[in-house]
Formats: C-alpha cells, sequence, structure tokens
C-alpha cells in the first residue's frame, strides 16, 4: 500500500517544518526531549480515565525510578503488564506514553506498570537494561501486595522499549526465572547495526530518520562494542530458545520493518510462538499518533486482544 494519505499529509507538515529549523540530532538531549514532549501532545488522544497511582521503585544503585500503575482492571490478581517506552534511549517518559498505557488496561482489562527508566547521555549502556531488570524483579517481588497476579505477567515496550522488553525474556531464561505469559513488541530495535533495506529505503522523510536514530543510539551506547551486546541489540544473542511468546506490531513504512521480519523469524525458528502484525502505510511510532491518524486506535486494540489473550 502507499504511505496513508493522512500521515502523508502530516509528513509534508513535518518535513517543511524541519526545513525551517535544526533537526532532532542537532539539538542537544534536553532540547530534544522538550520538542518530543511538545509533539505528544499535539498529536496523541488523551487516553482513558482510570485509576492511576504514582510509585518510585529502587534501582540496584539506590537510584529512584519514577513509575505509574495504571489499573484497568481493580478486581483482585488481576494480570499486569511492565511497559517501557520508547524514544531511542534519550526521550520519552510517563507523559509521552500516558495515553497508550491507559488505553492497554482499559482495553486489556489489566494492570499497567510503565517506568521511567534513565535515559542517555546522563546514563549510558547498560543503565537502561539494568532498570528495565530492576523493575521487572521489583515488581515480581510485589505483584502480590498490589493485588496483582505474579503468574500472568506480560512485558512490553515499543521501539527501544520493546528492545528493553524483548531483552528481559532473555535475561530471565539464563537466570532461571520463570518467563512472562508474553512479550509485547511495538516496531521493536533489534538489530547492532541499521544496514537493511528499509533502513535504506526509508532513511528520511518517514518521521524515523536514520541520522537522527544514530545519534540517539550514540548517546546511549559507550563504544561499537556495545553494539554487539544483547542488552542493546537482541538478535545478536546466542539463542533464542524458551523465550516467552512475542507478539510483534510492525509499520510498512518504517526503517525498522526489516528488522523486526528478521527477529520474528528467529523467534519461529527457535520455537518460540510469535505473530506478527505489519500495519498497512503506516510509520514508526504510529501507536502515539491518534490525533492523525485512525490506526494508531486499531493497533491499540489489537495490542489488547493479544494480551488479553495471553492472560487467560
Amino acid at each position: 500500500m502507499p504511505l496513508h494519505p493522512d500521515l502523508e499529509a502530516f509528513l509534508d507538515l513535518v518535513n517543511a517544518a524541519n526545513a525551517d529549523g535544526p533537526a532532532l540530532h542537532e539539538l542537544t538531549a534536553e532540547q530534544a526531549r522538550a520538542a518530543y514532549d511538545r509533539s505528544t501532545r499535539a498529536l496523541d488522544l488523551p487516553g482513558p480515565d482510570l485509576p492511576c497511582e504514582a510509585l518510585t521503585l529502587p534501582a540496584r544503585d539506590g537510584h529512584p525510578l519514577p513509575a505509574r500503575l495504571y489499573r484497568g482492571d481493580t478486581a483482585p490478581r488481576a494480570p499486569a503488564l511492565l511497559f517501557f517506552h520508547g524514544g531511542g534511549y534519550v526521550l520519552g517518559g510517563l507523559d509521552s506514553h500516558d495515553s497508550l498505557c491507559r488505553d492497554l488496561a482499559r482495553r486489556a482489562a489489566c494492570a499497567v506498570l510503565a517506568v521511567d527508566y534513565r535515559r542517555a547521555p546522563e546514563h549510558r549502556f547498560p543503565t537502561a537494561f539494568h532498570d528495565a531488570e530492576d523493575a521487572a524483579a521489583w515488581l515480581r517481588a510485589h505483584a502480590v501486595a498490589l493485588g496483582l497476579d505474579p503468574a500472568r505477567i506480560a512485558v512490553g515496550g515499543d521501539s527501544v522499549g520493546g528492545t528493553l522488553a524483548t531483552a528481559l525474556t532473555l535475561a530471565a531464561r539464563d537466570a532461571g526465572l520463570a518467563q512472562p505469559v508474553l512479550q509485547l513488541l511495538l516496531y521493536p530495535c533489534t538489530s547492532a547495526h541499521q544496514d537493511t533495506p528499509s533502513h535504506r529505503r526509508l532513511a528520511t522523510g518517514h518521521l524515523l530518520e536514520q541520522r537522527n536514530l544514530q545519534w540517539m543510539f550514540g548517546q546511549y551506547l559507550r563504544d561499537d562494542a556495545d553494539r554487539l551486546d544483547w542488552r542493546f541489540a537482541p538478535s545478536q544473542a546466542a539463542s533464542l530458545q524458551g523465550l516467552a511468546p512475542a507478539h510483534l506490531a510492525l509499520a510498512e513504512f518504517d526503517p525498522l520493518l526489516d528488522e523486526g521480519l528478521a527477529y520474528a523469524r528467529a523467534l519461529e525458528a527457535a520455537g518460540v510462538r510469535t505473530s506478527v502484525q505489519v500495519y498497512a502505510g503506516m510509520v514508526h511510532d504510529f501507536a502515539r499518533l491518534g490525533n492523525v491518524v485512525e490506526d494508531a486506535a486499531t493497533l491499540r486494540a489489537d495490542a489488547a486482544a493479544a494480551l488479553a489473550h495471553a492472560f487467560c
């Protein structure tokens, strides 16, 4: 399919605006975060009203990690999704993904624990992964006290949040811990190098710009060797066997499309039950473009359905 006409018009505006000002990779991290947050308020719809509790989780070095617990189901022993936001390890936070988390909680009738892991360049690799791992350990330890079912926990995220989610399943397997019931991966980053045909074909003009992506990764990684670490590039893991079932949501006009498809094939080859949906005409991050395309709501409904099925 061609690019969705509403997205095409939106991208024309974005590209015209970028031509008149500095590109994302020319900003400081603080400036880029502010621009990202401003765009969220303009481009996404507010999420449903439901109970939401502000929490603080301890990281292994004692750093407090802000988090929010959304309750789409207030019944005892509700299932839960541990969610990590995207933003290239530099951008994003609890506010930027508030609507998405609320929607998933309501539609899947579950709790969603969203974690504000530390961002680069202030905190480089593997800090974000360590924070995600500590959040997972905290949730396992406190699920019952929170009224959640420790046997029905899923992990998920969008973009690099999806990277963190699937990396957690690898870490849990290697540590002999129980797998989550599902890994929900929305257009995840999975490869060490961004050199696939979709990266070359969609390097510019489709929201996720190659120069901006490499700028963000450059803020996070300490050196080139980090690219080969499975905590950054899960496709580099020696084996994908024994991981939780996976649901991948990909976008046709996303530079990450090819690596997402390749990761899905690798999961299937390793015996992991895997489902994939490629959304025609869509771009990276479209789940947060509710004011631009109705397909954002479609993706959220599909993701919630995958969660609800896994929680059964």
